[in-house]
């Protein structure tokens, strides 16, 4: 237990924590990318799509190949042969600086080799120009609702460079096993007429045009959704919450939706931090997913559509994921619970916070039988990894806290730590130094049994 003397308005370990005595440390990202990406639908639902990125070497290490995740690639016959409906791909032309490139794609590995070394500070472009279909019954990247196209990880997207390798691990069908860094996007899309389009990008309007150029600055990644006859529920403030169904007899609870998820907004943005961007998206259809400036909300995994109550907290969690995710980030392979922990401890907080409680009254228990750590590579869980991701990490944040401590000193935390992280990547051994500075701790007791001291990724 945690014992800190608190005063009438904040604590002093707070106030020397927003005195900026503390000096964060990011995990360098190895690279900057900017996507250009022209993207046109046919009537058939075949995309044609062409890439331009442009790469600069922020390492310190000399490159003889890039590494792009393709994540299109795990939904092909080849890789998923039980799919009845999988996608497709064909890649016309890979080539760097207008020369072509030789290339090997492995799964969801697209590795491309260089025809000289790309030295630290140099850069440069890559062009891709190829063609796919979505599958049925993909995971994110998937045809849904009938009509519906959610376009998730549908472009090469470069992977992180540290440690003097490419970061790159093998894709899991559980969690998210890809891991980017900010980026600058600019969409160029020609889409059928009677599709309206809904995205990363806040520059829309409903119906949108068929046509158009959408960018945005400092993403991790974009997602598009090319849906059909959706009904739009829209909230106006500061931010537009704009909530899209397909349901014409559940008006009522995309009203409903819109009016929790502004309201969970609206409590985050004041008290983590500013929120971005002028629009926030939430689609109820597809996997509860998010996403810079969008989130999906209807199912999890292998079930059917959750109830209305779920839904609910299901959009606010994923809304959550704009601070945890979006503005402070971490690679979810290693440190998942840096996202999602946060994410289900954020939507707790807002949770107690409707219920107009002082302090977290909520009783918080762990299965003695779960002794791993939750920090461990997701692929050390077997089937108990959202028991520990989503469970035992935000109820160990809980443990952080004084039992006396009202809700004010946990928005306080809050507060501090996207202070120091926005637009950072953090790993455990950072966050446990940010703690450790924070409640003015002497060792790292208070992590002992929940969170195994790591080596930081970076070079």
């Amino acid at each position: 237990m945690i014992n800190k003397q608190v005063d009438n308005e904040e604590s002093t370990i707070t106030k020397k924590v927003n005195g900026h005595e503390f000096i964060p440390k990011e995990i360098s990202p190895g690279n900057f990318s900017e996507y250009d990406i022209k993207l046109n639908m046919g009537n058939d639902g075949k995309f044609q799509l062409e890439s331009t990125v442009v790469v600069k070497n922020l390492s310190t290490d000399d490159w003889g190949q890039l590494t792009f995740y393709f994540i299109p690639n795990m939904f092909t016959k080849s890789v998923s042969p039980e799919l009845e409906y999988p996608s497709t791909v064909d890649f016309h032309n890979i080539s760097i600086d207008g020369k072509k490139a030789e290339y090997t794609l492995e799964e969801d590995t697209l590795n491309i080799q260089l025809m000289e070394k790309l030295k630290p500070n140099q850069e440069i472009k890559v062009y891709f120009s190829y063609e796919l279909t979505l599958p049925e019954e993909g995971l994110r990247f998937t045809k849904s609702n009938v009509d519906n196209y959610h376009l998730a990880q549908f472009y090469p997207m470069l992977a992180t460079y540290r440690n003097h390798q490419w970061n790159k691990e093998k894709y899991l069908f559980r969690g998210e096993t890809y891991h980017n860094t900010y980026s600058n996007f600019k969409l160029t899309y020609d889409i059928p007429k009677e599709y309206t389009l809904v995205s990363s990008f806040d520059q829309e309007v409903y119906p949108s045009p068929n046509k158009g150029l959408l960018e945005v600055e400092n993403v991790k990644e974009i997602f598009l959704a090319i849906l059909k006859d959706p009904i739009l529920v829209e909230k106006n403030g500061g931010t537009s919450i704009r909530v899209f169904g397909f349901e014409k007899h559940k008006e009522e609870l995309y009203r409903e939706i819109a009016d929790e998820a502004t309201t969970a907004f609206n409590y985050f943005d004041e008290i983590i931090g500013p929120y971005p961007f002028k629009q926030l998206d939430i689609i109820i259809d597809g996997l509860g997913m998010e996403y810079p400036g969008i989130v999906t909300a209807h199912t999890i995994y292998n079930s059917d559509p959750v109830n209305s109550e779920a839904l609910k907290s299901m959009v606010v969690h994923e809304i959550a994921h704009q601070w945890f995710y979006g503005m402070i980030h971490n690679d979810p392979f290693y440190n998942a619970w840096l996202d999602e922990g946060f994410a289900v401890f954020a939507t707790d907080l807002f949770s107690f916070k409707k219920l107009n409680l002082s302090k977290p009254y909520t009783k918080y228990s762990i299965d003695p039988n779960m002794v791993l750590p939750v920090n461990l590579p997701l692929d050390q869980y077997e089937s108990k990894m959202s028991s520990y991701i989503y469970g035992k990490a935000p109820t160990m944040l809980w443990e952080l806290f004084n039992k006396n401590e009202g809700l004010k000193e946990i928005e306080q935390f809050l507060k501090s730590y996207y202070q120091f992280y926005k637009y950072k990547e953090i790993d455990s051994t950072e966050f446990m130094r940010f703690a450790k500075y924070y409640f003015d701790l002497k060792d790292d007791s208070i992590f002992e049994g929940w969170l195994e001291i790591e080596k930081t990724q970076n070079e």
